[in-house]
């Protein structure tokens, strides 16, 4: 890429003895987040890193105020929104172009701990089957709650489905050790270079969610080992308990759930899939119509078979 699309700050070195590691951080027009999760990166200590922040064409100007903000940080502005995919997958590609073993794609709206990053690569350092590797997420306001702890890939729904969700975090442990998982989420995880190298980075296509469960299962299929590392942590902003989903999240959910099982299950799975979905979405219709809540029913009708 050229011009403006492709403009991107130098990145620093880092000694020659450590693998090359570059934390991925997407913005669109979330200044406030964005500043937190990279000063939280900045305070980080153990393996070194670099972090590069891509701009998704954000409209209220935030990439260029945090660019003038964190001159330390590389940069690189997309010129138009690409989504959740598409912004995240051109700063895999950068940072495959500027050699990295591992990248790591993490949500703006996060705040990691000092040690987060170095668990992780330390964790897909000693495991040589590793794809991925992913840590356990908190909820921001309420930081002793878990958000996710390791996941369940649901084929039947389509889903990644968080483990530990809503419930107490336990302490970090030395004794804790990293789990093999079937899901992991695209808040924040790392992936090694020879995972990015065999099954590419998210699905372009899918915009914004599920694209997760995608990648996850394309990870599997390939062979390479999820993990769960239950020693890094960072927390996420999310509601505190149940949050009724938006009428966007609706939409991209479903279609994408959709896609999924049509580009990459057989039929038989494919049969079942569609027995609980349009099942479920049709209760979730007449939810929605009986509290006249027409926003999130048009949603539903969109997302399931639009």
């Amino acid at each position: 890429m050229t011009g403006a699309a492709a403009r991107a700050d130098r990145p620093r070195e880092v000694p020659k003895e450590a693998p090359k590691v570059v934390v991925v951080v997407l913005n669109w027009c979330g200044e406030a987040d964005t500043r937190a999760c990279l000063e939280s990166l900045l305070c980080s200590a153990g393996h070194p890193f670099e972090i590069l922040l891509v701009d998704n064409g954000s409209p209220d100007g935030s990439g260029e105020r945090l660019r003038a903000a964190f001159p330390q940080v590389a940069y690189l502005q997309t010129g138009r929104n690409l989504g959740f995919t598409g912004g995240n997958n051109r700063g895999i590609e950068w940072a495959r172009a500027a050699g990295a073993e591992y990248v790591v794609v993490l949500n703006n709206d996060t705040v990691v701990a000092s040690d987060c990053v170095s668990r992780l690569v330390e964790t897909a350092r000693a495991h040589p089957r590793a794809g991925a590797v992913a840590p356990t997420m908190l909820v921001h306001d309420a930081p002793d709650v878990v958000w996710y702890a390791g996941g369940t890939l649901s084929l039947g729904r389509g889903a990644g489905l968080h483990a530990g969700a809503g419930r107490p975090a336990p302490r970090v442990d030395e004794r804790m050790r990293p789990v093999e998982t079937t899901f992991v989420t695209g808040c924040c995880v790392l992936l090694t270079r020879d995972a990015i190298d065999v099954v590419g980075g998210f699905e372009d296509s899918f915009f914004a969610y599920c694209e997760d469960v995608d990648l996850s299962y394309r990870l599997a299929r390939a062979g390479f080992a999820l993990l769960h590392e239950p020693r890094a942590r960072l927390t996420h902003k999310v509601p505190v308990g149940d949050a009724e989903p938006s009428p966007f999240q609706i939409v991209q959910r479903d279609r994408n759930r959709r896609r999924f099982v049509a580009m990459r299950l057989g039929a038989a799975r494919r049969a079942r899939f569609a027995m609980w979905f349009y099942a479920t979405r049709l209760a979730l219709l007449a939810r929605y119509a009986l509290r006249r809540d027409w926003a999130r029913a048009r949603a539903i009708w969109q997302g399931a078979w639009s």
